[in-house]
């Protein structure tokens, strides 16, 4: 049987909330107050944060103010991949060297076992597999950028990937048309609230004073201002992410990027046997508009994509509802993937938004003279980004503050990066909406006419994007 998008359990924050639950919510601010540190934002970003700065400091006052509950963002929508992409390597690689970009590399590496290490050591279970990531290739031109691509990551250390052709890709995961793949184990497939849920428990359980419904509109030095309140500390750090433009004064700072995601139904034994999929590795692909699952612990397929890819002026969704057309673009891309799913039933979609700086750098930044700090920019990898951004700003505060110095963490490339900000609109959604538009133009050219060549619409659309 045949599913439509009418069929489909539309928002509700997403299917990880469906499956697990939403949340009692937490008391707002009751008025003004003070604190050692102001966390704005109660996503993986901010409660790693809070989380790192306790662990180290217990005697810290830290507050963390939530516009609506912990994980309503990107935290509790995401693909559930935990991996070790960043943002904004190869640009750091030219700015400050290649042993640089090496080291920030190494130490993403590193973040995938530390997630996995602290959920364990805090009693989270995330439903958290450790198969590391299969990315393939699907037509001649995403082999040659495959193949680029494995060549590129080694030269970054990471010697343990491996390159896959067709048969050994296919005894892996039988997706259709595939004619090569490569794998990192430097990954794992999580169930996205399940974390942030513990993860906000274990943060209140160390002494962190967390409010939510409580959204801050401005943020100025040693002030967290709210309708509630004004919250003052020393320090005030922004950890909102794709929702950084509601804030005042921030509407170009990061584009908020849409990305949805649709979960079918369980499949059953006999279609896991037709898929493979055993060793239960996130799964991505070589196309300039992307895609990326994981299979779910209790059995489905989660699969996400760019549906429409930003709103005018910078707008963000409230409950994660998704366009009719956006879940059947990403089920045909299921289909495409897996055939033998042509009957299966997508049960959920939602879309959530990621952060996009201009030149798709994330960054951590201290500014000593004011104590305002923020994080993120994580471009769609920022289940594992998040954590080292977190230990990173732990460390800034408390060199900062005297009770530490320098770290291996405060001397990576990507602390105090400086980015430009967006265009004003309309400017800013044309340039979003043709490079989407260009990218999925270029991905169906390389379907129909194959060559090894990637197609110059994607080079003209990394161009307008600002990726190069």
């Amino acid at each position: 049987m045949s599913s439509s998008a009418s069929n489909v359990v539309n928002g509700g924050v997403s299917f990880w909330y469906t499956d697990d639950g939403l949340p009692a919510v937490r008391e707002p601010l009751a008025g003004d107050a003070t604190a050692d540190v102001v966390i704005v934002g109660g996503g993986y970003t901010g409660l790693w944060t809070a989380y790192y700065l306790k662990k180290a400091a217990p005697f810290l006052r830290v507050t963390v103010l939530e516009q609506k509950f912990c994980g309503y963002g990107a935290s509790g929508r995401n693909g559930g991949w935990l991996y070790n992409g960043i943002a904004g390597r190869d640009r750091y690689a030219r700015l400050h060297g290649r042993e640089a970009a090496v080291r920030l590399q190494k130490a993403m590496n590193d973040t995938v076992d530390e997630v996995i290490t602290v959920a364990r050591t805090e009693d989270i279970d995330a439903d958290i597999h450790k198969g590391g990531v299969l990315e393939v290739a699907t037509t001649p031109a995403q082999l040659a950028r495959l193949k680029a691509f494995h060549e590129h990551e080694l030269s970054y250390g990471e010697k343990d990937r491996e390159l896959y052709g067709a048969r050994e890709t296919a005894e892996r995961i039988r997706v259709a048309d595939a004619v090569g793949s490569t794998w990192t184990p430097h990954g794992a497939r999580l169930h996205p609230v399940k974390l942030v849920k513990g993860l906000a428990a274990a943060v209140e359980a160390l002494g962190v004073t967390i409010h939510e419904s409580t959204p801050v509109t401005e943020i100025r030095p040693k002030h967290a201002i709210t309708p509630y309140g004004t919250v003052r500390a020393p320090y005030i750090l922004r950890c909102t992410e794709g929702f950084t433009a509601s804030l005042r004064g921030q509407r170009r700072t990061w584009l908020p990027m849409n990305s949805s995601m649709i979960a079918t139904e369980p499949l059953t034994d006999d279609q896991w046997t037709a898929i493979g999929w055993n060793g239960r590795e996130t799964l991505g692909d070589m196309a300039h508009a992307y895609m990326y699952a994981q299979r779910t612990a209790d059995g489905r397929i989660a699969l996400g994509g760019r549906g429409v890819p930003y709103r005018f002026g910078s707008r963000t969704d409230n409950d994660g509802r998704t366009q009719d057309t956006t879940i059947e673009a990403l089920r045909d891309i299921l289909v495409r993937f897996f055939p033998a799913l042509t009957g299966v039933r997508v049960e959920h979609a939602w879309s959530g938004v990621l952060g996009v700086p201009r030149d798709w750098c994330a960054t951590v930044t201290l500014d000593r003279a004011t104590g305002l700090g923020w994080a993120g920019g994580y471009v769609g990898s920022g289940v594992a980004t998040t954590n080292l951004a977190a230990r990173t700003l732990r460390d800034l505060v408390q060199q900062d503050s005297g009770q530490g110095g320098r770290t291996e963490l405060t001397d990576l490339p990507w602390v105090n990066h400086k980015v430009r900000k967006w265009e004003p609109e309309p400017f800013r959604w044309l340039g979003v909406q043709g490079m989407y538009a260009t990218y999925r133009a270029a991905d169906q050219r390389e379907r129909l006419r194959p060559a090894t060549e990637s197609s110059r619409l994607a080079r003209v659309a990394d161009r307008v994007a600002g990726r190069h």
